[in-house]
């Protein structure tokens, strides 16, 4: 992932700052999605000067209002967020960013803010952000290293017991789907799934781009 400006053209972006009803204290809220699965991630607020720098670096910039100061989304912790589009509602006063999140997007160390209170409980199968948000972590993982971590174990024996696995495991899948056996299909397909996650993180390919691809070929 790299951080691409949003908008270049200077009187595009004055524009755009001049559409925005920022509120009396100069502020307006920002919901930022996940770009791929569309889980909401956070809200912060932005003044001007942070929306524009936003715009400008194609990474998230906010307002702190207990800190009174611009803050760079992952400018400690590293898990920065890149944006891909930008919407503004039709009152002018609320902003909604979908980026391509690293990491963690809330302060606790999870990938979202929310977390589940009421209403039908969300299934994890089925769901575009199970990809996500694992590949999130498998990223997670790669960087930090932890002791005791299978897939930490996985990226520092490097790419060839990378792809060693995902053979192992693809040959699972041929066996598993040759006996028609539905249960050690959806198992081993999961493991393969899982290897494959783990040998796009170890060579910069993001989950995003595979969809893109398999929409070129739908066309």
């Amino acid at each position: 992932m790299k951080a691409q400006p949003v908008l270049t053209d200077e009187q595009e972006i004055e524009s755009f700052l001049d559409s925005v009803k920022f509120d009396s204290q100069g502020l307006v809220p920002a919901v930022v999605q996940d770009a791929a699965g569309g889980e909401v991630l956070m809200v912060a607020w932005m003044n001007r000067e942070s929306l524009r720098r936003s715009l400008e670096s194609g990474r998230t910039w906010f307002y702190s209002r207990s800190r009174q100061c611009l803050w760079p989304k992952g400018e400690t912790s590293g898990n920065y967020q890149y944006i891909r589009e930008v919407y503004c509602d039709c009152d002018g006063d609320t902003l909604l960013f979908k980026v391509e999140q690293v990491g963690a997007a809330c302060h606790q160390g999870t990938r979202s803010c929310f977390s589940h209170v009421a209403g039908t409980t969300p299934s994890a199968s089925g769901s575009p952000e199970i990809i996500t948000g694992l590949y999130a972590l498998l990223g997670e993982r790669r960087k930090t290293l932890p002791e005791g971590s299978y897939t930490a174990s996985l990226f520092r024996k490097g790419i060839d017991r990378i792809v060693q696995k995902v053979g192992e495991e693809a040959v699972e899948v041929v066996i598993a789907g040759k006996n028609r056996d539905r249960e050690e299909l959806i198992e081993e397909t999961a493991d393969l799934v899982y290897h494959l996650l783990v040998l796009l993180v170890e060579c910069g390919v993001t989950p995003e781009d595979i969809c893109a691809k398999l929409a070129e070929r739908r066309r």
